[in-house]
């Protein structure tokens, strides 16, 4: 408590245990959820984790190891980690500890997925600006066209904003690969929509350095110290 080098700030503690992202715990210490000691928070409070730190009135402590594992998700399982949602993602992996999914992938898509326990990770890959690349397999139901892939390319106008900038590859007549760095709701299919077609199969096979290659449907596996490395680099 009194060496002020091992302190952090509230939010960030409470990200990095896994059980909420950084906006999220703002919000949480903004409606009086979060106490410290028995006070209740107050944005830029700061802790080093022995306090008595208590979320909705349980108790939070530090996470001892921290958890990057990527997964094959399945078409059909649900990006969510409530436990009332059938099929939710937590449930189909069943991790022996506290993880949840960075980002989403619609229930009608399958690919990869990061899950992890690192809180401070969630803004890192959510926002376009850190420039993190996601890459899609697109099957569409019609002939594709380079008329069609130069519109994505260059960015449509959707949800009241234009896209940014994609690579885009067409590699079977109905096939192509798109890379983004934005994640707008149902970007991907929206695109689409707006030049035509109407998507059939969506699959997501990377996450800048992270890769779906050699990861069966529905598998799992921890992620390499290098890979994490790469992937936490700015």
């Amino acid at each position: 408590m009194n060496d002020p080098k091992a302190k952090t700030r509230i939010n960030k503690f409470l990200a990095s245990t896994g059980i909420c992202s950084r906006r999220q715990a703002d919000e949480l210490i903004r409606t009086g959820k979060v106490s410290i000691n028995g006070q209740k928070a107050k944005l830029g409070d700061q802790v080093t984790g022995k306090e008595k730190i208590l979320v909705n009135k349980k108790p939070v402590t530090a996470n001892k190891e921290k958890i990057y594992i990527a997964f094959h998700k399945p078409f059909g399982v649900i990006c969510t980690t409530d436990p009332n949602a059938n099929n939710n993602v937590i449930d189909y992996i069943n991790f022996p500890s506290r993880i949840f999914p960075i980002g989403r992938l619609d229930v009608e898509s399958s690919g990869l997925m990061i899950l992890t326990n690192d809180g401070d990770i969630v803004n890192k890959i959510s926002k376009a600006q850190n420039r993190f690349e996601k890459e899609y397999i697109v099957t569409v139901d019609q002939q594709v066209t380079p008329e069609a892939l130069e519109k994505m390319k260059k960015g449509i106008v959707m949800l009241g904003q234009k896209t940014l900038p994609a690579k885009v590859e067409k590699i079977s007549p109905h096939q192509f690969t798109i890379t983004i760095i934005q994640g707008l709701n149902r970007q991907i299919r929206r695109m689409c929509e707006a030049v035509h077609y109407e998507v059939k199969i969506l699959k997501r096979i990377r996450i800048k350095n992270i890769t779906i290659d050699g990861l069966g449907r529905g598998k799992w596996r921890h992620l390499t110290p290098e890979e994490v490395t790469e992937l936490l680099k700015d």
